[in-house]
C-alpha cells in the first residue's frame, strides 16, 4: 500500500485535531483530541460497515501509525472499537509525543478511508460527524 499520510491528509488531520481541541476545551473535556475524534468517526463508519468493518479499519490504522510513532503500539483496539491503554501510555508522554501520534494516527485513519470508500465520502462522513465546520470543502 502507499504511504497514504500526504501532506494534504495531514493538513487534514491537523485541522480536525485542531477543531477537536478547540471544542474540548469550550466543554471543559481532560480526555486526548485524537480519541476523542475517532470516538465522534467510529458512529457513522459503524453505520457505513458496521462494528467488525470499523475495528478492521482502526486496527489497520493504528498499526500503520505504529510503524512511524513506537508508542501507537502499545495501544489496542478493542472488540467493540474503542482503544484501549490510552491513559496509561499517556500518563508517561510529554506532549509533543503524544500530539505527533495523534497526527500520525488521524493521517492514517483518513488515508485509509479515502483509499477505501473515496475522497467525497470520506468527506461526507466527517462532515456528519463535525456538522456545520467547513471540513467539508477541503480536497483530499
Amino acid at each position: 500500500m502507499q504511504n497514504s499520510t500526504t501532506p494534504k491528509l495531514k493538513e487534514f488531520a491537523v485541522r480536525l485535531l485542531a477543531y477537536e481541541t478547540d471544542s474540548s476545551k469550550s466543554v471543559g473535556l481532560n480526555q486526548s483530541a485524537v480519541f476523542r475524534l475517532c470516538e465522534k468517526l467510529r458512529v457513522p463508519l459503524c453505520k457505513l460497515m458496521g462494528i467488525a468493518g470499523y475495528r478492521t479499519l482502526f486496527s489497520r490504522a493504528l498499526g500503520l501509525a505504529g510503524g512511524e510513532v513506537r508508542w501507537l503500539r502499545g495501544l489496542h483496539v478493542r472488540s467493540d472499537g474503542t482503544l484501549e491503554g490510552v491513559d496509561e501510555l499517556e500518563a508517561r508522554l510529554v506532549p509533543e509525543q503524544i500530539t505527533q501520534g495523534e497526527l500520525v494516527l488521524v493521517a492514517r485513519l483518513l488515508g485509509l478511508l479515502v483509499t477505501f470508500i473515496g475522497p467525497a465520502l470520506t468527506l461526507q462522513l466527517v462532515e456528519e460527524a463535525w456538522p456545520g465546520t467547513g471540513l467539508e470543502e477541503m480536497t483530499l
